[in-house]
């Protein structure tokens, strides 16, 4: 186990324990200056992006659970009821996972773009319908991105369910079916009981997975409009990259791994409360 523990050491725990100090230091690039404290975290808490960026965050992991949470299920009880072409459908629901990240945005960014040239706008103007704002509507920004999120990664997350399917005993649909149990009634006391711990695991990685959304907000909208769509690791991404303030980028991150800390403490400890 060595290597791989000094690898873990490596590339997480001397990272994050680099980003601590660092955010406690005030300094010029990566060049420490001067400790300065908790004034890097006061810095943050007081700058106008900060709160519409966490507020949008939590934002994006409501719309998850919604929308992205739930379809990766409903896929695959609807792939495990099929008795033909199982495999088709399978290979179908992973393929948008093997496109890039990079360019998937752009694809939905032609998807969305608004007026005439829009792809989705010019379905609708085929059925006349006219042109919709789409991204550049505050109230619809977030939903449509969490949208095209879940295009992308729904597919690994339905495989990962199918091979929980196939786990549950043939016998207790059997059982049911004799009983004369319908399709909802099998799913409801046997297929959702079964993949219960699986869909628990799955829930918090995806909590930790959403909550650090980045590259979509900032290609699709740039965190606009009026930062209705920018997230708190696109203010990370602004305070190294554009300001090239370390130590608040630094201050913002480790704000971030307590908040994601806290949810997955609290989530555990309520669902060992739940199985006790």
């Amino acid at each position: 186990m060595l290597p791989s523990v000094l690898l873990f050491v490596f590339f997480v725990w001397e990272p994050l324990i680099e980003s601590i100090r660092l955010s406690l230091y005030r300094a010029n690039g990566m060049r420490l200056i001067e400790f300065a404290g908790l004034k890097n975290y006061a810095a943050v808490f007081e700058h106008p992006d900060f709160w519409p960026a966490l507020r949008n965050t939590v934002s994006y992991t409501l719309w998850s659970l919604v929308i992205g949470f739930l379809a990766p299920i409903f896929l695959a009880i609807l792939i495990n009821e099929v008795r033909k072409g199982k495999s088709l459908f399978k290979v179908g629901i992973y393929i948008p996972n093997i496109v890039p990240g990079m360019a998937m945005v752009l694809m939905w960014g032609f998807i969305f773009r608004p007026g005439g040239t829009g792809i989705l706008n010019i379905l609708l103007a085929k059925a006349g319908i006219g042109a919709q704002p789409w991204l550049t509507n505050p109230k619809w920004t977030i939903p449509l991105i969490v949208a095209a999120l879940t295009w992308k990664g729904a597919g690994a997350t339905t495989l990962l369910y199918i091979a929980g399917l196939q786990g549950i005993d043939p016998s207790l649909y059997e059982a049911a079916i004799i009983d004369g149990a319908g399709i909802w009634i099998r799913v409801r006391y046997i297929t959702l009981p079964c993949i219960y711990n699986l869909a628990r695991t799955l829930l918090i990685l995806q909590i930790i997975s959403v909550f650090q959304i980045l590259y979509e907000p900032l290609v699709l909208t740039n965190g606009g409009p009026n930062n209705a769509s920018i997230s708190i690791m696109q203010l990370v991404f602004k305070f190294a990259f554009e300001r090239f303030d370390y130590p608040k980028a630094a201050a913002v991150s480790v704000i971030i791994c307590v908040i994601l800390a806290s949810l997955t403490a609290v989530y555990f400890k309520i669902s060992k409360r739940q199985d006790i």
